[in-house]
Formats: structure tokens, C-alpha cells, sequence
């Protein structure tokens, strides 16, 4: 394998595992935009915008769009964007769940997107989020990060159920609560914990957006170190994949935009989600102050072309009947674009037709991928992005294994790939 290839995966790895949390992903993507010279614009005040300059915003501090002026306006050229999602199937813990059983404390969960529940069992989780604290002057945002074994979900014996691998449906309220200690006197067990992780008293934690997650680490596997096997790889793989390609292009006369989008796992209709104001908030505020024409951001728009990339569907060797056979893309064969005849993708065939050439320009290969005609697809950013803008828009990503296990498995080259493909885009 080559070495820039393993390089860029383990700069995967140690991404996604600085990242349990939507809003761990924004903050280390917002870190390293700052780290490169990109300033921070607030939504709240008057922006002055220079050209060959990079700027990023956030949201709910867990949506973040970068962009950089090209030499160009975009009434001219156009954006070059591309988009992936921050959030990824977790249990989110409801702060006033906590309750005693069976001579344990616990608290209850709520299912967040569409996770494998059973991969979520007798697994060592910790904790992240995002905490409200009271302070003098106010209530204050603080992330939080319990990165040691501090919850687990235990299954039930099989003694106990011995139908069990033949199938058990879990009851999110009754099944999904996670422990947290065995100690069943101990009391305000969550926020104690929270508050000795972050300095504070616990009387000042208030409201808490928290989550466990699996601990354990991405790693590589195969003979070769050919596959990548962490939690999160959809979509923080196509989030690093943007952010890298976005840093390494070279800047010309379009504006390149890097959108990072919160909840697309819960249908992106959220005021940081892709389905919301904030890709059109922040490319009108960039035509109005780079062009003076009344309808300049209509025709900038329609110039436009984004790039929607999240994960895809390798053929899996144990069920390979669950794909088409004229669409069954495999590992390290590089970007898959996503097709649907009802538009649960915004693939047409001059977008497909025009990201084959990204492809071959980029000297990557790709792949194709539309659902057998018996099972509906999923979705993501790309349709309402496309639809709410009114830009050409694609839909593509890497083919991985288990999609929404709390361990999914990609190929180590399609990472470079993808990347590859969508710096060429940003630069060409």
C-alpha cells in the first residue's frame, strides 16, 4: 500500500476518534480552519469579506460552513461546494432518566438516527456532549468528553431467552438503558460525573445534549491494512475527506464552499441542518456583498454544483443477493454515485455524467450504485440541498460494510480516493 494512502487513513482514524460527538466533529473541524488562517464570521453581525480569504461559520456549534473567495465573483463562476453530516447514529441520554434497578443506577436513552441496537450491547461506552454550565454572567456552552468506560447496555443471558438468536426486538425505554454504576445508593450519579470532568460543581450543570459512544478505537484490518474498521464512519469519513481536499486545493477564480451539516441522521430539518437557512443564508450574504446586481445570487446559484457526500453500499461477501448485480459496487474501487429513480438522490445523469470526469481528471476510478428494484434506498443532503437552491448537485460516497453499527467498515484506498476527487473539483 502506498504511503500517502495509509497516512491519510490513519489521519482518518485519529479524526474520528477525536470525535464522538457532532459537536466534537465541529469543533475540530473549526480548530484546524483556524489553525490554517480561516476567520470565524458571527451570523449576528456585518461581515467584510476579502478576495482569496477564508472564513468559516458555525452553528448550534455543531454545522459548520468554510468557504474561500475565489479571484472571481460568484455571479461569475459560481460555488464549488461540497457537503457531508457531523451526526451519526447514537443513544442519547435523557439528564432526568437516571433511576435505580436491580440495585444499579441507570439512565434511560433515546435512539438518535437509525442505529444496529444490538451492536450496542456489552460494549465499554463513554460520554459527550454538550453541557449548559451557570455562571455569574449567565449559562455558558462547554463540550464534554468521558473518554473512558464509565456506561454499558448488558444484554440478557442466553439462558434467560433462549430464542434469542433467532431475533429479540428491543424496547428503547425498558432495554436501552445504559448502567453507570453498581453502587445503588449513590446519588445524582450523571451530573456529578459530568461536572468532575469539566471543573465544576454539579448544582451548576444545567441542560445537557449527551450521548454514549463506543470507546474502542479505529483501526486498520486485513492482511494489508486495506480496510478502515471504526464507529462514525458515516459520515466523519466524508467530512474528512471534504475538509482535506477543501485545505489542499489550490484556490482559483471560484468561491469554494465546505459545508458540514448537523442531524442529518433525523431527517436534516433543523435550523443547523442541511434542510434549513444556513447554506442559503451564508451564500446570499457572499453574493451581496461580493456583486451588486439584484438578482446576482440566482444567477450565482444556478452556476453552481455540489458535491453530496455520505456513505455507500459495498456488496457484502455473507449477502451478496442484496444488491443489484449491474449496481454492486466493491471496497477500494473508489467513489460510488448514487442513483435513485425517486430522487432520494439528486444524482442526474449530467451530474453523474460530470463527477466521472472529476473522477478521471483526479486520476481516481469510480463506481455506480442503485438499489435493487424491491428495496427502497435511504437518503441524504444532497435532494434538499439541490431542491431548496436550485444548484446541480450529485450524490456519492465511499462503500463501506455495516452501515450504522456502532462499527462500520471502509476501504483504506477509497478514502484517498474520494479525497482526491473532490480537491480536483475545489481546484480545477
Amino acid at each position: 500500500m502506498k504511503k500517502e494512502i495509509k497516512q491519510l487513513g490513519q489521519e482518518l482514524i485519529d479524526f474520528i476518534d477525536k470525535s464522538p460527538t457532532a459537536f466534537h466533529a465541529a469543533q475540530n473541524i473549526a480548530d484546524t480552519l483556524a489553525k490554517k488562517g480561516f476567520t470565524e464570521l458571527d451570523e449576528a453581525k456585518p461581515w467584510k469579506l476579502e478576495k482569496g480569504k477564508g472564513y468559516f461559520v458555525r452553528r448550534n456549534l455543531s454545522s459548520v460552513i468554510a468557504f474561500r473567495l475565489g479571484t472571481d465573483t460568484p455571479v461569475n463562476t459560481g460555488f464549488k461546494i461540497a457537503g457531508a453530516h457531523t451526526d451519526s447514529p447514537l443513544l442519547k441520554i435523557k439528564e432526568s432518566g437516571e433511576n435505580k434497578s436491580a440495585n444499579c443506577i441507570r439512565v434511560t436513552t433515546e435512539i438518535y438516527g437509525g442505529p444496529l441496537v444490538y451492536t450496542w450491547l456489552d460494549r465499554n461506552l463513554g460520554i459527550a456532549g454538550r453541557v449548559m454550565v451557570k455562571t455569574k454572567k449567565g449559562e455558558v456552552e462547554k463540550l464534554v468528553n468521558i473518554n473512558r468506560p464509565v456506561a454499558i447496555v448488558p444484554s440478557l443471558a442466553i439462558h434467560m431467552n433462549r430464542e434469542a438468536n433467532k431475533g429479540f426486538e428491543f424496547n428503547p425505554q425498558n432495554h436501552l438503558q445504559v448502567i453507570l454504576t453498581s453502587d445503588g445508593e449513590a446519588k445524582n450519579v450523571l451530573k456529578t460525573l459530568v461536572a468532575k470532568e469539566i471543573g465544576e460543581k454539579p448544582e451548576n450543570i444545567g441542560q445537557t445534549d449527551l450521548f454514549v459512544y463506543d470507546l474502542q478505537g479505529g483501526t486498520f484490518c486485513g492482511i494489508d491494512d486495506e480496510m478502515i474498521s471504526s464507529g462514525r464512519l458515516d459520515n466523519l469519513q466524508m467530512c474528512h475527506s471534504i475538509l482535506t481536499a477543501f485545505l489542499a486545493a489550490k484556490q482559483g477564480k471560484a468561491t469554494t464552499v465546505a459545508a458540514f451539516y448537523d442531524n442529518e441522521e433525523i431527517g436534516s430539518r433543523t435550523p443547523m441542518g442541511a434542510d434549513s437557512s444556513f447554506t442559503r443564508t451564508i451564500l446570499e450574504r457572499i453574493v451581496a456583498l461580493t456583486s451588486k446586481g439584484a438578482d446576482d445570487r440566482f444567477v450565482a446559484f444556478s452556476k453552481s454544483f455540489l458535491i453530496s457526500a455520505d456513505g455507500a453500499h459495498t456488496q457484502h461477501p455473507n449477502f451478496p443477493e442484496k444488491h443489484d448485480p449491474a449496481y454492486a459496487p466493491n471496497m477500494n474501487k473508489g467513489p460510488v454515485i448514487k442513483f435513485s429513480s425517486s430522487f432520494r438522490y439528486a444524482t442526474t445523469a449530467a451530474t453523474s455524467s460530470y463527477f466521472e470526469q472529476l473522477c478521471a481528471g483526479a486520476g481516481v476510478p469510480c463506481q455506480k450504485i442503485a438499489n435493487r428494484s424491491d428495496v427502497p434506498s435511504g437518503s441524504t443532503i444532497g435532494p434538499m440541498s439541490s431542491a431548496a437552491l436550485g444548484i446541480k448537485a450529485v450524490d456519492v460516497g465511499n462503500a463501506m460494510w455495516a452501515m450504522h453499527s456502532i462499527r462500520e467498515t471502509a476501504g483504506t484506498a477509497d478514502h484517498y480516493y474520494m479525497t482526491k476527487a473532490i480537491e480536483y473539483f475545489f481546484g480545477k
